[in-house]
């Protein structure tokens, strides 16, 4: 199917590893031209090294922490004619109320819901004067799937989904689409660190991580690239209706439950 991106610019924050760097890929697949940041110079390096090399597209990088003041301006100007944008960077920690002090708390909301909110005002600002254009928020499945454990993930995660519903709710008006994607466990360097403590803290062996996801969806992890073709997909033509909307991908699993994952810390996106 031929969604009609081609020559699109698509920025995609977070993008050097996990569902960032597969969305990139994704989008480089359908010929788009990749605007790609992250924090670490080395592996967006590689991700555009590798990027160029497989499917010959124009891909520009900037290693930058989103988290600093005044970054998501910076990005603007050095990119101001994106037609995509994906927010994707940002790694809340686990933990409950009493275990996560002011600091992290803040420290991790600078990333990703600050990081979400400023980069979708500066980009929105634009294209709704070109009346054309999509934003794309990467949140997670703890805004639906509340975790007592993960109470700064959930608490921010729910926070991005009622700010993506919001300005979603007007911004087709001016021709601009506004929505999110809230993945589940998705197979990624975090989620398989995550995995192999608990396996350890379980069983005395992080090598038997495998048992812990045994009654999940199809006994597996998401793969990345599964939900970077849902993002593609909802930033095309093809999905010109959808705005204001959440999309889970999840396999099911926010609707069962796991004595095991209530009795133990769990994480998810």
């Amino acid at each position: 199917m031929d969604l009609g991106l081609a020559h699109r610019a698509v920025l995609v924050t977070g993008a050097s590893r996990g569902i960032g760097r597969a969305i990139a890929q994704s989008f480089s697949a359908e010929g788009c031209r990749l605007r790609l940041v992250a924090r670490d110079q080395d592996r967006l390096e590689e991700a555009r090294g590798a990027l160029v090399r497989d499917y010959r597209v124009e891909v520009e990088t900037l290693a930058m922490d989103l988290a600093n003041q005044g970054s998501a301006k910076a990005v603007f100007r050095r990119w101001p004619d994106v037609d995509v944008v994906v927010n994707n960077a940002g790694a809340i920690p686990r933990g409950s109320l009493a275990d996560i002090d002011e600091a992290a708390w803040r420290s991790a909301w600078e990333l990703k819901v600050f990081g979400y909110i400023n980069m979708t005002r500066e980009y929105y600002r634009a294209m709704c004067g070109r009346r054309r254009g999509v934003i794309i928020n990467v949140i997670g499945l703890a805004a639906e799937k509340l975790d007592y454990d993960y109470v700064a993930g959930s608490t921010g995660n729910a926070a991005l989904v009622a700010f993506t519903r919001t300005v979603g709710s007007m911004s087709l008006d001016y021709g601009v689409r506004v929505l999110g994607v809230n993945p589940g466990w998705v197979e990624t360097e975090r989620s398989m660190r995550s995995l192999r403590g608990r396996s350890l803290e379980l069983f005395g062996d992080e090598e038997r991580w495998r048992e812990l996801i045994a009654d999940w969806p199809a006994g597996r992890l998401i793969a990345a690239k599964e939900i970077a073709d849902v993002v593609v997909f909802l930033a095309s033509d093809l999905a010109g209706a959808v705005c204001g909307q959440i999309v889970t991908v999840d396999g099911g699993f926010g609707g069962r439950s796991y004595p095991a994952l209530d009795k133990r810390r769990s994480s998810t996106t």
